[in-house]
């Protein structure tokens, strides 16, 4: 895995700079990347057997998501995405059938409406979780935005946990964590997929 900032950093420090290091990667290093994830994400048999893909999407310069979940709804898997609800700072997730149906929410990023169906706990048994970062460590810790809506939900999720991650979003040391982070069961990047427990 490539080098950290340290685990003495603490995570506005290590935020600031993943934030930093990812906009200085070029548009089409990213593209490239992005394309390499989604090819090994597709072939990776916890991802390709889930009954229900729940995924964020992609902003800025995240790993992208958006052809992903246009590719899925093409073949009629079905897809979730991310509602935030700021004033209960919780986030549930809600089915989605196009990208059209999306619009700007939580700090300009694409939503499904608050009418749109929302997943039960049931539905997610084996389902897969596409979860964003800036960071991850081989135990499957993170630094995402400081927002914890990730965490409060993952906390209660019943399916497979995976961490998209380009290989200059991956630490060699671990990072600091909370008591309330949920590590991943699983990174993917560019041609591999990492299981971050033993047991998996």
């Amino acid at each position: 895995m490539a080098s950290s900032y340290g685990t003495d950093a603490d995570k506005s420090s290590l935020r600031s700079n993943y934030l930093r290091v990812r906009r200085t990667i070029p548009a089409r290093l990213r593209i490239s990347s992005d394309d390499a994830i989604r090819s090994t994400l597709r072939s990776f048999g916890v991802f390709a057997d889930a009954p229900v893909v729940l995924t964020y999407v992609s902003f800025g310069a995240e790993v992208d998501t958006r052809v992903l979940i246009e590719d899925l709804l093409e073949e009629g898997r079905r897809v979730a995405v991310p509602l935030v609800d700021r004033v209960e700072r919780s986030m549930s997730f809600r089915e989605i059938f196009s990208l059209g149906e999306l619009a700007p929410g939580t700090m300009g990023i694409l939503e499904p409406a608050p009418d749109a169906p929302r997943l039960t706990v049931p539905e997610m048994v084996r389902s897969a979780c596409l979860v964003p970062g800036l960071v991850f460590d081989g135990s499957g810790h993170r630094v995402g935005y400081g927002g914890g809506y990730y965490d409060r939900f993952l906390a209660f999720y019943p399916g497979n946990k995976i961490g998209l991650a380009r290989v200059t979003q991956l630490s060699s040391n671990p990072l600091p964590v909370g008591e309330h982070d949920m590590p991943m069961d699983f990174l993917v990047s560019e041609g591999s997929v990492w299981g971050c427990h033993p047991n998996l």
